[in-house]
């Protein structure tokens, strides 16, 4: 038998490597090998996952509990999911597998995001964005294996359970890869869209931005700036520059291990776009290029920060496939008619009706 492999670098993974590392974990792989700038990082693999529940819910309990979960019963939910994730934030991990992640991290060393890869997320099917938990600026072995532990547990957060519920996703074979990834002291950071978000054009590609880390579009916290680029030609179709108040920064509390904290953006950027026209650019031609690599539109995330000999870089720090245009077009535009005669009544109807 084959050792268990708890651990794997992201050079070392692809796109078709899902089932082990999670659809975040697979593309960042996959980027990797495609010479995208992603920042090195690992993913404790779904194997380190199942390694870690084994020996805390040897009967499993976990999926049934889930399992006989009414969706509606939210109150009932809440409960379960409560007692499910302390179970799994405070259980020991075996000890094998905490020595390999920890000699992981420290090969990696330096501060990291520890972030979630569900096994069903990032898919064109199915997206579980923004449904499990990611930790910045996290420090220090001990945090590391504590975040890695947070991260398995948010796959047991009332949001998604109540989604797997209402799509009747299978509990049987779910898991958790988790991406441990070092961070980008972010200037600049934002998410483009590969097609418009709003009207589903594929002509142009649409990027939002704000100072300081990502997190604070992804909260809400701050409306970002927003432009639409030509993909032909690279001209800016649109921009609009927002009146931008807060932004997310490292936080400076040692103890805690990490974090970050909300800032006051100074009152000098407050009103000045956050990219130039040529930063714009590149980041058509960065989203372009991953739209190609992968053959269908891109939701990506990505960050502007110090790179190699301090010189500033863009980051791909996320690729995954755009769902919400992507499921309308999967959808037929007519009905499949019985028979053959039903479909020339409709259209004689139709122009009668004229």
């Amino acid at each position: 038998m084959s050792a268990p492999r708890w651990v794997a670098a992201f050079e070392a993974l692809g796109i078709a490597d899902r089932p082990l590392v999670g659809g975040k974990g697979a593309s960042l792989g996959e980027l990797s090998a495609a010479a995208v700038n992603v920042p090195p990082g690992f993913v404790v693999t779904t194997e380190g996952f199942n390694a870690f529940v084994a020996a805390i819910d040897l009967d499993g309990e976990i999926r049934r509990t889930v399992e006989s979960l009414d969706p509606d019963d939210l109150v009932s939910i809440s409960q379960a999911c409560e007692r499910i994730r302390e179970r799994l934030e405070t259980a020991l991990m075996p000890p094998a597998l905490e020595r390999a992640i920890a000699s992981a991290y420290e090969v990696l060393g330096g501060t990291v995001a520890v972030r979630s890869s569900a096994t069903s997320e990032d898919s064109a099917e199915a997206s579980f964005a923004g449904l499990q938990d990611t930790y910045l600026w996290i420090s220090g072995t001990p945090n590391v294996l504590h975040f890695v532990r947070a991260c398995w547990a948010s796959l047991y957060s009332v949001e998604s359970v109540v989604y797997r519920l209402r799509r009747r996703l299978p509990e049987e074979g779910l898991a958790m890869g988790v991406v441990v990834q070092r961070m980008v002291n972010s200037r600049v950071s934002g998410v483009m869209f590969t097609r418009s978000p709003t009207t589903g054009d594929r002509s142009v590609i649409a990027i939002e931005a704000s100072w300081g880390l990502g997190s604070a579009i992804v909260s809400g916290e701050v409306t970002p700036d927003k432009a639409v680029v030509a993909k032909v030609t690279d001209e800016i179709l649109s921009q609009v520059v927002s009146h931008k108040t807060v932004m997310h920064v490292p936080s400076d509390d040692a103890d805690a291990g990490g974090g970050t904290r909300e800032m006051a953006v100074p009152e000098a950027q407050r009103d000045v776009p956050c990219l130039s026209s040529e930063m714009l650019a590149a980041l058509a031609r960065l989203g372009k290029g991953i739209e190609r690599h992968y053959g269908c539109p891109q939701d990506i995330e990505w960050a502007i920060g110090p790179g190699r000999e301090g010189k500033e870089e863009i980051f791909l720090l996320q690729s995954r496939p755009e769902t919400i245009w992507a499921a309308r077009d999967a959808k037929p535009v007519a009905t499949t008619a019985t028979r053959a005669f039903n479909h020339v009544f409709a259209v004689l109807g139709r122009k009668g009706g004229r």
